[in-house]
């Protein structure tokens, strides 16, 4: 959302008014307006602010967030996780198959480093790893994604 536009307004409003007014009232009001547009564009955004508080508020899902980036406003709904969207991989139910995987020596001696140092065994660490490849993936929209529950 290009804030530009409503500070425009704001200002051709403002020098539209003080055209009822002497030439020097003119130029006053122009400078005026000019000088207040970037605390006009802050207040902007503090509105839009306030404005997805006061959603967030109602919603149980999804939060709002407002951004500015140069003279835009950025808004981005997201779904708020919940307790279960992503299930550790110990969580997970259902058959579990064996897999065969060969890695070089030095990156499975780096992996099971790395499981040892987050205490868990190489086959849950590995597991997990999986798993947030495949989440990251789904969050990307890409080949993978599950709508299951």
């Amino acid at each position: 959302m290009d804030l530009n536009k409503y500070t425009a307004q704001l200002r051709e409003n403002l020098i539209a008014a003080a055209a009822l007014g002497d030439e020097k009232t003119q130029a006053t009001a122009a400078a005026l307006a000019a000088a207040t547009e970037n605390s006009a564009r802050l207040v902007l955004l503090a509105a839009l602010s306030d404005l997805a508080a006061e959603v967030n508020a109602t919603l149980t899902d999804r939060t709002v967030h407002v951004s500015v980036e140069g003279t835009d406003a950025h808004v981005d709904v997201r779904k708020t996780p919940g307790e279960h969207d992503n299930p550790s991989f110990e969580e997970m139910t259902g058959d579990i198959s064996r897999v065969t995987l060969r890695l070089v020596e030095q990156i499975k001696s780096r992996a099971e480093e790395a499981a040892a140092q987050s205490g868990q065994s190489l086959n849950s660490w590995l597991g997990a790893a999986v798993q947030g490849a495949l989440r990251d993936q789904m969050k990307r929209g890409g080949p993978g994604r599950c709508d299951a529950p």
